[in-house]
């Protein structure tokens, strides 16, 4: 079991969900139930599914689980695409959070290869 806290992508993702929270605030009413709670979603599952994968027994429930986050990585980023395009955050503010998502997304791609092939390697000790 790991300390999700000690993670730096952990760090990253919990600061871009305060962020978006933050910029959603200004969206008009009547996405509440629609794109807000759609763009919160997705930014609050990337720190909730590390945090989970670091209270998985094994490494390759961490790495499934930093795919999962991945992915809402992924769904982020489409999500403030379309609002950049429907004109409710401006280029600047889709500029900045979209390179965070970036960076965070890099940051799990590589979390995931170190897991893998670290949790590979002792499978061939453990072998030998």
């Amino acid at each position: 079991m790991k300390d999700f806290r000690k993670l730096q992508v952990w760090d990253k993702s919990h600061r871009l969900t305060i962020r978006i929270y933050k910029v959603t605030e200004s969206f008009p009413r009547e996405e509440v139930f629609g794109l807000i709670s759609q763009i919160r979603r997705s930014a609050v599952s990337i720190p909730t599914n590390i945090a989970e994968g670091c209270g998985r027994n094994t490494d390759t429930e961490l790495a499934r689980f930093m795919e999962i986050a991945s992915g809402s990585a992924s769904e982020l980023d489409y999500l403030l695409m379309l609002v950049r395009d429907l004109d409710l955050i401006d280029e600047a503010q889709y500029t900045e959070i979209s390179a965070n998502v970036t960076e965070i997304r890099k940051m799990l791609t590589t979390f995931i290869k170190t897991v893998r092939n670290t949790s590979n390697s002792q499978m061939l000790r453990a072998k030998s």
